[in-house]
């Protein structure tokens, strides 16, 4: 009855329901719907004026539907460039913004992650693991991130849709590497770039191996000698590893949930930004963008581990980050640590670059 209510068609009761007689188990009465005429309602409510309910104006927001863009495969994405690259888009859920009304960096990361997913599932080459192959899933292998870097020229809004192309190539002789870019579907300019390297690890022992031939012949049809971000622009130092004496500040007590786990048996990769973003100032939080991020992945953490979140903030300049813009106003070069509580041994190291919001350009 929702539906009918909330059409802007005069809605009568006795023509959609009729009483019949019922002959079956304990007789009685029944309700039967008129369907010719409940089907004349449906279809005449698909013409109706949107801006209208119930012959009332209201106040809201039409969106076009993009005849391209309902064609597209949401869920499942699709391949691209001779099958090299693979193309996903995405709508921005009300639940994954920010207080400031943009996709948060968990919502990026949690996307860039579904997308390398789905490209391994649809490639053919999928076996029983989170991500693996089926010559890794016979040998009881996963993959592990070991680094990742991540570019933000802008953040996309409740509603916008984002679409997002992933490949890999390879990096060194045990390595992979993971390319992305986001751009926003409706401008098609690029507003976020990502790169990422991953390594084999035994999924009983926890030790790291060498990519068996097996596997990285299954690997070697799709790779793409192209990058996402150019190595002049990349992030390549590393980074230096906090002391509670450089710290500015430190969060303790931060203990993994059950719904933090991954298929993998620890804690997902993403979970960490969160944790690294409790050692932030709330008016870091509130007053800057994070442009830029590195994370380095030092070790995998289990539901029973209680980490600390530590964090040093320096303002720099942008003539101090070689930027082209005049402008120059401050912003800050943070430098991150996740350790465990306990052996205060390295869980992901990270550093990222914050702008002011009031530098950042308007949206596309």
């Amino acid at each position: 009855m929702a539906l009918l209510q909330n059409a802007a068609v005069p809605f009568n009761r006795d023509s959609f329901i009729s009483l019949e007689k019922h002959e079956g188990f304990g007789g009685g009465w029944k309700l039967r719907p008129r369907r010719r005429n409940l089907q004349l309602v449906l279809n005449s409510s698909t013409n109706t004026n949107v801006e209208t309910i119930n012959g009332k104006k209201v106040n809201g927001v039409c969106v076009e539907r993009d005849t391209n863009l309902m064609n597209h495969e949401f869920l499942l994405g699709r391949f691209a460039e001779e099958r090299f690259v693979f193309r996903q888009a995405y709508v921005i859920r009300s639940y994954e913004i920010g207080p400031d009304q943009t996709a948060t960096m968990e919502t990026l990361m949690n996307l860039l992650q579904e997308t390398a997913l789905n490209h391994v599932a649809k490639s053919g080459v999928a076996g029983g693991g989170f991500g693996a192959t089926r010559e890794m899933s016979l040998r009881k292998l996963i993959w592990v991130v070991t680094r990742i870097h991540a570019q933000i020229d802008k953040y996309s809004s409740w509603g916008d849709v984002v679409e997002i192309d992933t490949w890999v190539d390879a990096a060194g002789k045990n390595g992979m590497r993971r390319d992305w870019i986001i751009r926003d579907y409706k401008s098609q300019k690029i507003i976020t770039r990502a790169t990422s390297t991953w390594a084999i690890m035994n999924r009983e022992t926890r030790r790291l191996s060498k990519i068996p031939d097996e596997v990285r012949q299954e690997l070697q049809p799709f790779y793409l000698d192209r990058a996402a971000i150019a190595t002049e622009n990349m992030d390549t130092q590393s980074i230096h590893k906090l002391s509670d004496q450089i710290a500015n500040r430190i969060r303790t007590g931060l203990a993994p949930r059950w719904s933090d786990m991954d298929a993998n048996q620890h804690v997902n990769n993403v979970k960490y930004i969160g944790w690294i973003l409790e050692s932030m100032p709330v008016n870091v939080l509130e007053d800057y963008k994070m442009k830029n991020i590195t994370l380095e992945y030092r070790r995998e953490c289990r539901q029973s581990n209680v980490l600390e979140s530590l964090t040093t903030i320096k303002p720099i300049t942008k003539q101090e980050e070689e930027d082209d813009d005049d402008d120059d106003a401050q912003h800050l070069e943070c430098t991150s640590l996740l350790r465990m509580e306990g052996s205060h041994a390295d869980i992901v190291r990270a550093r990222s670059l914050w702008h002011s919001k009031k530098q950042i350009s308007p949206s596309l």
